[in-house]
């Protein structure tokens, strides 16, 4: 059991696990690869550096100071979020494996843009949502969809396909990654709209082909923080995570920090909330689980 484990080894998460490290706690990182960095080629306004470095250089950086202050590392991608049965924690799971917590830190990036589908938006919380664990309860022995080509979708299928009569994968046009289990109906073509007008009642393709459906699921790409706070019940607002001045969330333990909770997207805005994160996080730990 961790005490913290930190999802993203991005300026937010690198902040947090080494604040969290410094104080002498046990930290796990866990990260799918460099994110939103990777686009910044030149950064100039950066506290710290004469020249210019790129995203990539800033990523490695941080990474190589949290390997030499003994942080463990580790890449896999984050699929899903649940609290412990005792309730006294958290674990994490990927598609190969759980780790287990006692608190956990979001800092993922901002939350992926859900597919420009004429009515999705529409119609969220009324048959459209992000989160199976959530609300697969919901949906018992009904005909559902997944939009999703990746890891993520077919996590997001897999926990349907135990309560749902039927579950539909439907790629809107997007490659698979891999190739998709014979059990799914699968649907390649992009989507044209979503039919229903109080709630979902089914998706129309490009085609014209219209498939009936009580629910769909969007599961594009990996999962990020705002997907992954859902599953615990964390509140989002405005499709960002929403925190206390500690960087707290609603769930005790849970934290978030970075592009996850909105405001200004800017390096500098991470790195201070992973630190504040960092240091709430130390605080909750020795106050729960090492007083006395």
């Amino acid at each position: 059991m961790n005490d913290v484990i930190v999802i993203g080894a991005g300026p937010a998460g690198i902040s947090a696990a080494t604040y969290a490290k410094r104080a002498g706690l046990d930290i796990t990182v866990i990260h799918s690869g460099i994110g939103a960095l990777k686009n910044a080629t030149r950064i100039e306004n950066y506290y710290g550096f004469p020249d210019v470095i790129s995203g990539t250089e800033l990523y490695e950086n941080g990474l190589s100071n949290a390997r030499r202050l003994g942080i463990h590392i580790i890449e896999d991608e984050v699929m899903g979020l649940l609290m412990n049965d005792a309730m006294t924690g958290f674990v994490v799971s990927s598609g190969k494996e759980k780790y287990e917590a006692h608190s956990v830190v979001l800092a993922t990036g901002a939350s992926h843009k859900s597919p420009q589908i004429k009515n999705l938006a529409d119609l969220e919380g009324r048959g459209v949502s992000h989160c199976a664990v959530c609300d697969a309860f919901f949906y018992r022995q009904k005909v559902v969809a997944v939009i999703g080509a990746g890891e993520y979708a077919l996590s997001e299928a897999a926990a349907l396909s135990h309560v749902a009569q039927k579950v539909i994968l439907l790629t809107n046009g997007e490659p698979p990654a891999q190739s998709l289990p014979p059990e799914y109906e699968t649907h390649a073509e992009k989507i044209s709209s979503i039919i229903g007008s109080d709630r979902v009642n089914g998706v129309r393709l490009a085609n014209g082909k219209e498939i009936e459906l009580s629910g769909i699921f969007v599961a594009i790409g990996t999962a990020g923080s705002t997907e992954l706070a859902r599953k615990v019940g964390a509140l989002i607002q405005n499709n960002s995570i929403k925190t206390d001045n500690e960087m707290a969330t609603n769930v005790p333990g849970l934290f978030a920090a970075g592009d996850a909770t909105g405001g200004l997207l800017q390096i500098s805005k991470a790195a201070y909330e992973g630190t504040q994160a960092g240091l709430s996080v130390v605080k909750y730990i020795r106050n729960r689980f090492t007083k006395g």
